[in-house]
């Protein structure tokens, strides 16, 4: 089955959400206080809306209907499920401190919790589906994150310039990255409070100033607190995190991987998302969320990182491909002029979302225009021809 059909995705109003971006992307009226991510694919608890000569249906209900939509190498690697889940985020405030499962992880989690006859609405549940998450995003502003730890050297040197947290690097000289890491998660409020009420004493007439750079933990730690509103009487154990972990600021147009057991954390800005087709987040802090701490210290990486940036896509080139390692998607850059044609062909299904102007999507007898954040989902074995109706970009997520 071949053809290019509109998709509209479905909107999450999580409370770290902002209120303009999205709305504005999908030029619709503001409706709710939050709009914290829109997501485009066939996740079974939010699916986009496909429609098909006027008619309207969970897309997941059609690729049931219509498994060669998918494609033959998709069906053969992923099954009859769309392997990929493609977001719009808007991090108007800090996301938990968080980690995905590999493969192998996700699949006896979620076994193991379905045979205790844990609801998967169950807010005490961990693993939503049996996938694992590999994930890359590209910043659509400056956009500001947590990405794994930083080596140990740079650990200690970070703590040592700090007295209250100087014991913890006496602690970090005789002990491996994840039993360090295990202390501080289950640490008691009384050595969080030694830890971290000195340097907020410390720093808060700096950061009211303006005076802290992001780049600073010390920035990151106060921010999160104003932001999140935490308490100084229960304090979380996921602010340490900000002296353990590489602080990484990427640019309009530059991204990240993600790998399975990386810890992160969203702190601020928008992004394009793309990953596995997957809900499953195991969270380390920083959240009113059910944190499972044996759940995230089975699934933790501890390794040293050293963040690779992903560079932003040449301007000049249709049809760029985002390296990474992932064989559940890729992500492609199109930009175009008015009056561009671009020709492509579809070896398995693929979403194709306008991120700026306009264009006419043709397959066949089919041509539909398509302006800023409006989609369409299109058919494994679907040559179709892209063309400018004004000066922009689309983004399509697609298999390697």
């Amino acid at each position: 089955m071949s053809g290019i059909y509109r998709l509209k995705g479905s909107l999450q109003h999580y409370i770290w959400g902002g209120s303009e971006y999205i709305p504005q992307l999908l030029n619709q009226e503001k409706k709710q206080s939050h709009y914290a991510e829109l997501w485009l694919g066939a996740h079974s608890s939010s699916p986009s809306i496909i429609e098909i000569e006027g008619q309207l249906q969970n897309l997941n209900e059609f690729l049931h209907e219509h498994p060669q939509a998918l494609g033959q190498g998709s069906r053969s690697e992923f099954g009859n499920e769309l392997p990929y889940l493609l977001k719009i985020l808007d991090v108007a405030q800090p996301l938990s401190i968080q980690l995905h499962p590999t493969k192998q992880q996700a699949e006896a989690g979620f076994a193991a919790e379905n045979a205790k006859g844990i609801p998967l609405t169950d807010p005490k549940r961990t693993y939503k589906d049996n996938n694992h998450k590999p994930e890359m995003m590209i910043a659509l502003s400056d956009f500001w994150l947590l990405h794994g730890f930083k080596s140990r050297d740079k650990i200690l040197q970070c703590l040592n310039a700090r007295p209250s947290l100087q014991p913890l690097a006496q602690q970090l000289e005789t002990q491996d990255l994840h039993s360090f890491y295990a202390h501080i998660m289950q640490a008691d409020q009384a050595h969080l409070s030694a830890w971290l009420l000195p340097l907020i004493k410390a720093n808060q007439a700096a950061y009211d100033k303006g005076e802290l750079k992001e780049d600073n933990p010390d920035y990151w730690l106060l921010y999160c607190l104003q932001a999140m509103q935490i308490p100084l009487t229960k304090l979380d154990p996921g602010l340490i995190c900000f002296y353990l972990f590489n602080i990484v600021h990427t640019k309009k147009g530059e991204g990240i991987f993600q790998d399975a057991g990386i810890p992160h954390a969203y702190l601020r800005g928008q992004n394009i998302e793309l990953m596995a087709c997957s809900d499953n987040v195991i969270r380390g802090g920083l959240t009113p969320k059910h944190v499972d701490i044996a759940a995230l210290l089975q699934v933790v990486n501890c390794r040293e990182v050293e963040p690779q940036i992903i560079a932003p896509a040449p301007q000049d080139r249709a049809g760029f491909t985002y390296p990474t390692p992932a064989r559940d998607f890729a992500l492609e850059n199109i930009p175009y002029q008015q009056g561009e044609s671009y020709q492509a062909k579809a070896e398995n299904a693929a979403i194709l979302l306008v991120m700026e102007g306009e264009i006419k999507i043709r397959q066949n007898s089919t041509a539909l225009s398509l302006s800023r954040g409006e989609s369409v989902f299109i058919c494994a074995d679907s040559q179709y021809q892209l063309e400018g109706l004004s000066a922009g970009y689309a983004v399509l997520a697609k298999l390697p």
